[in-house]
């Protein structure tokens, strides 16, 4: 959520603070503005809406000439969605302008006391008052932008990124970083300013990623000083070359990133494996475990945390881990985890699962893990993000950029990830024969070519998603390994189409959401013929006597369901654990197909952000 685009160097600023801002739209915002500085005055233009109206408005409104500017997309915490509310925020004097992602949680007490000392508050943002606050202690202080910002951050409570300009001292940019992520890019005689690396990588591979509680400033003509808020202590930063090209952001022919990035998953699954899984020699390499192999294989249980679809491939790797290592695994809601008074031992692990690495819920619960002593792995796919950095080891995904907010490809990597620590641990405790592990690192190694065949139903989805666009509710059914699928499944219609959906384990239908089938209820069965398969037929003849509309993904080559279902996706056979990571194709393109027949922004759906880097 929100997104953060500086630049100060020889360039024009304004058309890389555009573009950047168009990068980061698959963060999910409601409004946009940029601020720029011509060399003797700054300039501002913000609106609700999108960037492209930002950009409609701005270039009839203000000249866009000047070498430093500062761009934001904001999505709301504190005010509505609004023109005066959207960021970039000016302190009362007009000398400083801010931007930033994060929620001041004491603000209201500060900005009372700034209203006594006679400030005044156009907006109803956290941000504007922390701007002040920052010219505030300028004033009182006599210091410099640097050390205001670092005093005024010492008062507040909450997280925030944020990049602060000063028009008296016009050659730097203040940049501070607690719980929401921010990079600065390093340039010949330049330096770049984002939430993500997107923005810049055109113009320069090296970054410096900011810890939690640092600042740094940057200026022009000069290396980056990073320190630390508390207590002002130089820090080396660390310039990281970055694994990320321009290719790979861009859209690459397809109509929408979430299509681009469901088709990629042959790859992205591929990618995720090679250089670790040796299928012909029956070898798994990863450090982060083979390191901490004890540690892991001897855990008392293992902990997963994580939000959304992170969280639904955390329910799949429990009945892989239980299966395969016979370890006891609970999944827990990152956003719930902390506030329960959870009972953590020094003998647990706990995997955090987040796409980005930068959700915030599961930052604070591997925090709590640790506090406690537990072991925190990370399964993430951003390198260098917060939760690869703040976790005792991880595993990368190798999915590559995943900008469509509705994920797909992180959902089938992190599955992959967490199979192969699966079976890494049951081969090292002994509890998966040598034969078995063999052959699922077999089915493994052909798993990318088994999605390209399921996504080879496109046009019969389509047909499908045509006849039930218009459906104001949906069932999802699954059992045992695909009762997570069918729980993606809903949340992907949910969150693209904005159709109401649940998902159910098969098996619970007749506990109530039975009463809901009629023959306007689109019902959608993930039927394979491994596992449980005599009893979700039998419950797909409890929905078929209701008149129910059947929509069953079945294994290739059935005829039993193909009798029973109105229509049948057919997906190529593999072992049981495996079957995630075909099934969701056809749910993933039914939702996708379903939202563009009904017109809705599939890449950036309403009220949603890619990573909810806020409480």
């Amino acid at each position: 959520m929100c997104g953060i685009v500086g630049y100060i160097g020889h360039r024009e600023a304004y058309p890389i603070v555009l573009k950047g801002l168009q990068r980061l739209e698959y963060r999910g915002y409601d409004s946009a503005g940029i601020a720029l500085f011509d060399g003797s005055d700054l300039k501002m233009s913000k609106t609700k809406g999108k960037v492209a109206d930002l950009k409609a408005r701005l270039e009839s409104e203000i000249s866009t000439d000047g070498t430093v500017g500062l761009g934001h997309t904001r999505w709301a915490t504190h005010g509505e969605p609004n023109d005066v509310n959207s960021h970039p925020h000016y302190s009362n004097s007009g000398e400083l302008v801010i931007i930033h992602n994060g929620i001041i949680e004491n603000y209201d007490a500060l900005k009372k006391e700034l209203k006594k000392r006679g400030y005044t508050f156009k907006s109803d943002t956290d941000t504007e008052v922390l701007v002040n606050l920052i010219e505030d202690v300028i004033k009182k202080e006599n210091v410099k932008l640097g050390k205001a910002v670092q005093i005024a951050l010492n008062q507040t409570v909450g997280a925030y990124a944020i990049a602060v300009f000063n028009k008296s001292k016009p050659d730097e940019i203040v940049v501070a970083r607690l719980g929401s992520p921010l990079a600065i890019g390093v340039g010949e005689d330049e330096f770049f300013v984002a939430s993500d690396a997107s923005p810049f990588i055109e113009f320069t591979n090296n970054a410096i990623y900011l810890e939690d509680g640092e600042m740094a400033v940057v200026r022009r003509h000069k290396d980056v000083r990073v320190r630390k808020i508390k207590d002002d202590s130089l820090v080396d930063p660390y310039v990281q070359e970055l694994q990320l090209n321009l290719e790979q952001i861009e859209k690459g022919g397809y109509e929408h990133f979430m299509l681009k990035e469901i088709h990629e998953q042959p790859n992205a699954i591929s990618d995720t494996y090679r250089g670790r899984m040796l299928a012909d020699k029956g070898i798994i390499r990863m450090a982060g475990v083979d390191d901490n192999m004890e540690r892991i294989a001897n855990a008392k249980r293992i902990i997963i945390v994580a939000c959304g679809t992170s969280w639904h491939a955390g329910l799949v790797a429990e009945y892989i881990f239980e299966d395969i290592a016979r370890i006891p695994v609970e999944v827990e809601y990152a956003s719930e985890f902390r506030y329960r008074n959870p009972i953590i031992s020094e003998n647990d692990v706990v995997i955090a699962i987040s796409q980005s690495g930068e959700t915030a819920d599961t930052m604070a619960a591997i925090k709590l893990a640790k506090e406690k002593g537990a072991f925190a792995f990370g399964v993430c796919n951003v390198v260098g993000s917060s939760i690869s950095r703040e976790t005792n080891a991880g595993a990368y995904t190798h999915a590559g950029p995943e900008i469509g907010v509705a994920s797909t490809k992180a959902f089938t990597t992190q599955i992959t990830v967490l199979t192969l620590i699966a079976l890494k641990l049951g081969k090292f405790k002994g509890t998966i024969s040598q034969s078995d592990f063999q052959f699922h690192l077999q089915e493994m190694e052909r798993i990318p070519e088994k999605v390209k065949e399921a996504l080879k139903s496109d046009n019969l989805i389509q047909e499908i998603a045509y006849k039930y666009r218009y459906a104001p509710n949906c069932l999802y059914l699954g059992r045992g390994y695909n009762f997570p699928v069918a729980l993606e499944g809903a949340l992907k219609l949910k969150e693209i189409s904005y159709i109401h959906a649940e998902g159910y384990p098969a098996a619970e239908m007749k506990h109530g959401p039975i009463a809901l089938i009629d023959e306007q209820m689109p019902v959608v069965v993930i039927a394979t013929k491994k596992g449980h398969y005599e009893k979700v037929v039998s419950n797909i003849q409890e929905i078929k006597s209701r008149k129910g509309k059947i929509i069953a993904v079945v294994t290739k080559g059935d005829e039993e369901v193909r009798e029973l279902a109105d229509y049948v996706i057919e997906v190529p056979e593999t072992i049981e654990a495996l079957t995630p990571l075909l099934t969701t194709i056809p749910l993933q393109l039914l939702s996708y197909h379903i939202a563009v027949m009904l017109g809705k922004n599939v890449d950036q759906p309403r009220n949603l952000a890619k990573s909810v880097t806020v409480e």
